[in-house]
């Protein structure tokens, strides 16, 4: 059993949810990186999802498009990444998947990218740009690699499809709660409720709910329906302070942020 797998049956049996906060490797610095993931993990959060910094990100929104160019301009490399994840989950009691381009993962080999992110205790990939069409080389190595390959279903996705991407996941399912981009919204659309009800009687795979969710009150209208909620730019909006402030004032309103959702899922 993985390490994410593992993550969500312990969750299960002791009926609870996951939270898992994004955030942007190398912003804005790989120690403050994991600085920032000690803090998420002790508060509580059960997964950290980790974002590998692209130039031309898919559906980001401004919030983490900053991020990854702050990054980006610090001349952030894969292999340092994988270093630093490699010290940090020795010491943290979280699984940590990355957020990764198929881009990326394509230049540096299917076959290596597992191997090198296994050999940095990552657990699994979001590969938000590798369709289903595609994904069938890579979902076979992570398959044979015990390896997550968490896909994405939208609202916008025919059901038909959403059944294929979920035959070609591991670990979760990412559901992606609105049409559009990421980044903290004012409210969630309720259709929400209805379409994960429907995904989850396609498919025995845990389901986390994403973008846009950023304040305990979407935290308590969707924990009922999801196995895990995916907050990333309340989160990676908060890390960007660090750059004006104190990194120790930084690290606690994270946190007490953290603890605020958390609450809110009980």
């Amino acid at each position: 059993m993985s390490a994410i797998d593992s993550l969500f049956d312990r969750l299960r049996n002791a009926n609870r949810k996951a939270l898992m906060p994004f955030v942007t490797a190398g912003d804005p610095d790989l120690q403050f990186t994991a600085e920032v993931i000690r803090e998420l993990v002790a508060r509580g959060s059960s997964i950290c999802e980790v974002g590998i910094p692209y130039s031309d990100p898919i559906a980001d929104g401004p919030v983490i498009q900053a991020s990854y160019t702050r990054s980006l301009a610090k001349k952030t490399k894969l292999a340092e990444i994988l270093e630093t994840l490699g010290r940090l989950t020795s010491d943290v009691s979280a699984p940590i998947v990355t957020m990764v381009s198929y881009a990326i993962v394509y230049r540096h080999g299917l076959e290596q990218y597992i191997a090198d992110a296994k050999a940095a205790g990552v657990a699994g990939a979001i590969v938000p740009d590798l369709p289903v069409e595609e994904s069938g080389p890579l979902a076979e190595i992570c398959r044979r690699e015990d390896f997550g390959l968490i896909q994405l279903v939208t609202p916008t996705t025919p059901r038909d499809r959403a059944v294929r991407i979920a035959e070609q996941t591991t670990g979760f399912i990412y559901y992606v709660s609105v049409t559009g981009i990421t980044g903290e919204r004012q409210t969630l659309p309720q259709e929400i409720l209805d379409n994960v009800g429907w995904l989850r009687r396609q498919t025995p795979l845990p389901i986390c709910i994403g973008f846009g969710v950023s304040s305990a009150e979407h935290v308590k209208m969707l924990a009922p329906v999801a196995d895990g909620l995916i907050v990333g730019s309340a989160i990676v909006r908060r890390v960007s302070e660090a750059s004006r402030k104190p990194r120790r004032e930084v690290l606690a309103n994270i946190g007490d942020f953290v603890t605020e959702l958390l609450e809110a899922m009980q």
